[in-house]
């Protein structure tokens, strides 16, 4: 176990880190203090959230219950010990798409789309996240468009592609963002490989596929 004077150095750093409202905290603190589990890392790093918070998670993250057990050296409830793994495994993708305003690319997904904010970072923002049930997209401030319109949209240059499971969904996903006008690049459509999809262009041209399965 390493030296308790490093782990106090630890508990104050994770502690400045939140009051900083560093987001990457937020998915530690989340997984190791299980009074966080249900809450969004924006509602994690606005809750109240003391020293003492910052010290029982690094006593969960060495295997003890408490604070006072990890100084003790001994675990009075003992936690179940997380193998080490063989092989690591990708969790999940995030595309990343450039985007010349942050907050009218926020807007849009919101209205058009049904997305909601992840986290934006920077004042003003030059960095977000938007999600919709297990996607995310993070948004990248740039000056300029990065590749050309014309190119992009000749040669289709997909900047994202999300699915759903079934071809219901895939026909009312269709449906309701036509219902909020949404421009399409591509409209609902049957392909020869066995999906149904359709292609939306955001306010900066990056195409964003939506599939599912034809039937």
């Amino acid at each position: 176990m390493p030296n308790l004077e490093n782990l106090k150095k630890q508990a104050k750093l994770i502690l400045r880190w939140h009051r900083e409202r560093h987001y990457p905290v937020a998915a530690q603190i989340r997984e190791y203090l299980p009074r966080f589990l249900n809450m969004p890392d924006s509602e994690i790093l606005a809750a109240s959230f003391r020293l003492s918070d910052a010290q029982e998670m690094v006593a969960r993250q060495q295997g003890f219950d408490s604070w006072q057990a990890l100084k003790a050296g001994v675990s009075t409830t003992p936690l179940n010990a997380k193998s080490l793994p063989t092989k690591a495994t990708i969790v999940c993708a995030e595309p990343q798409l450039f985007v010349t305003d942050i907050q009218r690319s926020c807007d849009f997904y919101f209205e058009k789309l049904g997305f909601t904010l992840v986290f934006s970072y920077g004042e003003p923002a030059y960095y977000a996240q938007v999600g919709r049930d297990a996607a995310r997209l993070n948004l990248r401030c740039v000056e300029r468009p990065v590749i050309e319109s014309t190119v992009r949209h000749r040669e289709e240059l997909l900047s994202v592609s999300m699915t759903v499971a079934t071809a219901a969904e895939i026909k009312l996903l269709f449906l309701e963002f036509q219902s909020a006008g949404v421009a399409f690049h591509q409209t609902l459509k049957k392909q020869p490989w066995g999906a149904r999809n359709f292609i939306v262009s955001d306010p900066d041209g990056n195409l964003l596929l939506f599939a599912g399965p034809a039937s």
